[in-house]
C-alpha cells in the first residue's frame, strides 16, 4: 500500500474516485426525494440561482441533483458489473485450466465465441431483447466482459496446478473441484483482479452509451441520459450535456489512473523483491 500511494497516478485516481464515492453517498442527504422532480423554471442557466447552482434542464429539474444521483448509478453499475465479470471469468478460467482436456477445449471455444462480438454490441443486443433495467444492464456488461478474466485465470492456473501444494491436496484425497476452487483459484486471483479497473471503466462507458440511446433504466438518473436530454437543446443550453460529460470523463480517468497505480506499484514491488 505504501508503494501504491507513492505512485502519483494512483493519488490522482484515488482523489477522483473518492469524490465520486462522496457524491454517490451524499446524493440522498443533500438532494432528498425524487431527483427528477421539477424544481424551477426550465433551462435556468448555471450560477443564476444559488438554490439551483448548476441550473435546470428543459423540464426544470435540478442539474446538480441529477449529477449526484447519476454518480450513484455509475458507481453501482461499474462495481457490480466488474464483480460479476471477474467472478464468472475466474471460475471459468480456473475450471478450464485445472481440468484440461475436453473441458478446457469447450470452455475456451465458448470464450472465443463471446470475444468475437464487440462488447457494446453484445450489451446492446441483450438489453434490447430483455428490456432496460439496472440489473439487466449489469448482466449485459458482465456477459461482455468476463472473457478477459477467464483467459488470465486459465493462464495462471496452468502454471499453478502442478505445484507442490496442489499435489499435496491430491495426496490427502481432496476432490478435484475442491482443489480447483479452494487451493488453485485464490492463488490465481491477483492478476485477474488487476483487470478490474479496465472493466469498471468500460462498464461506466457502456452504461452511459446505453442510457444515451434510451436503453438505460428509465427509473434512474444516469449521466448518459442527461447527455441525451441535453442534446435536444445543445445550442441554447450546452451546459446540460457539458456537466455530465465532464463527470463521465473524470470518472473514467480516475478509474484508469488508479489502475495504473496498481500496476506500477506491483512492478515496483517485484523489482525490489
Amino acid at each position: 500500500m505504501r508503494r501504491f500511494l507513492g505512485v502519483p497516478e494512483a493519488l490522482v485516481g484515488l482523489g477522483i474516485l473518492a469524490a465520486l464515492a462522496v457524491m454517490a453517498l451524499a446524493a440522498s442527504i443533500l438532494f432528498p426525494g425524487d431527483p427528477l422532480a421539477i424544481k424551477g423554471a426550465p433551462l435556468l442557466p448555471p450560477f443564476q440561482d444559488w438554490s439551483l447552482p448548476l441550473g435546470t434542464d428543459r423540464l426544470g429539474r435540478d442539474v446538480l441533483a441529477e449529477l449526484f444521483h447519476g454518480a450513484r448509478t455509475s458507481l453501482a453499475v461499474g462495481l457490480a458489473a466488474a464483480a460479476a465479470a471477474i467472478a464468472v471469468g475466474a471460475v471459468v478460467g480456473t475450471l478450464a485450466g485445472f481440468a484440461g482436456g475436453i473441458v478446457d477445449e469447450v470452455l475456451m471455444r465458448i470464450t472465443d465465441a463471446f470475444q468475437t462480438v464487440p462488447s457494446f454490441l453484445l450489451a446492446l443486443a441483450f438489453v434490447s431483447v430483455v428490456g432496460p433495467s439496472l440489473t439487466v444492464v449489469v448482466i449485459a456488461i458482465a456477459l461482455s466482459a468476463w472473457t478477459g478474466p477467464a483467459r488470465v485465470a486459465r493462464a495462471e492456473v496452468l502454471s499453478i496446478r502442478e505445484r507442490d501444494f496442489v499435489a499435496g491436496a491430491r495426496v490427502i484425497g481432496m476432490h478435484p473441484l475442491e482443489i480447483a476452487l479452494r487451493e488453485v483459484l485464490p492463488n490465481a486471483l491477483p492478476p485477474v483482479l488487476a483487470l478490474s479497473s479496465v472493466i469498471v471503466a468500460s462498464a461506466i462507458l457502456i452504461e452511459a452509451a446505453l442510457s444515451f440511446l434510451g436503453l438505460g433504466d428509465p427509473n434512474r438518473v444516469t449521466w448518459g441520459g442527461m447527455i441525451a436530454e441535453g442534446r435536444t437543446v445543445l445550442r441554447s443550453a450546452p451546459f446540460l450535456s457539458i456537466f455530465p460529460g465532464i463527470a463521465l470523463v473524470l470518472t473514467v480517468l480516475g478509474v484508469y489512473l488508479a489502475g495504473e497505480g496498481v500496476v506500477e506499484g506491483t512492478a515496483i514491488r517485484k523489482k525490489l523483491s
